[in-house]
């Protein structure tokens, strides 16, 4: 029921500006909880939410371990627990994994839609996992690239990724090829330590940064986080969790959910970061339309 990950924007548009809202928007929703796996390098996330709009009450639990020696376990695996908000009962467990990528995917062709240079024609993807393949299905569906690039630490998964996806793909043997005069770039990687870096990116360029959910991770250096304009889709997530926020001193210009509604600008004629989190209703959304899908079916 997610095959089409654009379906979902409306939706989403909706639910990120009602975040935005504050009290009046109807969403509630902690900063998600995270727990330590000490023995073995992981950690148990709980991402609860409702919105009133869509009147609709979930729960994500979602694992991620790092660095995994078993490449063939997935670095994140997710459940969502749909509820019925008016009486509490469980209605359906849904896989998280896809719909985490596909509304993780979804949220950054909002950003990078209101915030991209007028005139861009090359996407640039560092990461070649699960993300990267969510990104780039949705980006070539809804926006026109005249060339996409990819780079990932081992470059047999790169070279996997350009032959396993449906256009043409050029795979970089170095980040900073990638990323020079690229107009879009998304980064979907594992990195604890920059990967990206301000001199090599085209003034002007947008990037999505979805990696690094931990305070003490990073994926974008100083220069860049410092340089750009900064939009998050939670201020107080991003204070809390993105270590590119956090460690580099930028300052948030606005959440995604304020563009939205109109009460903070686009800039796209800026350098500009959008770092990417993931919120709880953002997965409520999504398996409330996977559901829904999936009844009208039944």
């Amino acid at each position: 029921h997610l095959h089409r990950a654009s379906l979902l924007l409306p939706a989403l548009e909706a639910a990120l500006a009602n975040f935005s809202a504050g009290a009046a928007g109807g969403v509630v929703q902690p900063v998600r909880t995270v727990l330590p796996v000490p023995r073995y390098g992981g950690y148990l996330g709980v991402m609860p939410a409702y919105s009133a709009a869509d009147d609709a009450l979930t729960t994500k639990l979602v694992t991620f371990y790092e660095h995994l020696k078993d490449s063939s376990v997935p670095s994140h695996q997710a459940t969502i627990l749909l509820f019925d908000p008016s009486n509490g009962t469980l209605k359906a467990v849904l896989d998280g994994s896809v719909i985490t990528a596909k509304r993780t995917a979804a949220v950054s062709a909002i950003a990078t839609k209101l915030l991209m240079p007028a005139f861009a024609e090359v996407l640039c993807i560092l990461g070649a996992g699960v993300q990267a393949y969510s990104h780039y299905d949705i980006f070539t569906e809804l926006f026109t690239f005249k060339e996409v690039r990819i780079w990932n630490r081992t470059k047999e998964k790169a070279v996997k990724f350009a032959g396993s996806v449906s256009g043409p793909v050029r795979v970089c043997s170095s980040a900073q090829e990638a990323v020079t005069g690229a107009d879009v770039i998304v980064t979907v990687t594992m990195a604890t330590a920059p990967i990206l870096f301000g001199d090599w990116v085209k003034p002007g360029a947008h990037i999505n940064a979805v990696g690094a959910s931990r305070p003490d991770w990073r994926e974008l250096d100083d220069e860049l986080m410092k340089n750009s304009v900064l939009y998050v889709d939670s201020r107080d997530a991003a204070l809390t969790e993105s270590g590119d926020v956090i460690l580099s001193g930028a300052e948030i210009f606005a959440e995604l959910g304020e563009v939205l509604k109109g009460t903070k600008p686009a800039l796209p004629e800026k350098t500009t970061v959008f770092k990417s989190l993931g919120m709880a209703v953002e997965d409520t959304v999504a398996a409330k339309f996977v559901y829904d899908a999936w009844s009208a079916g039944n």
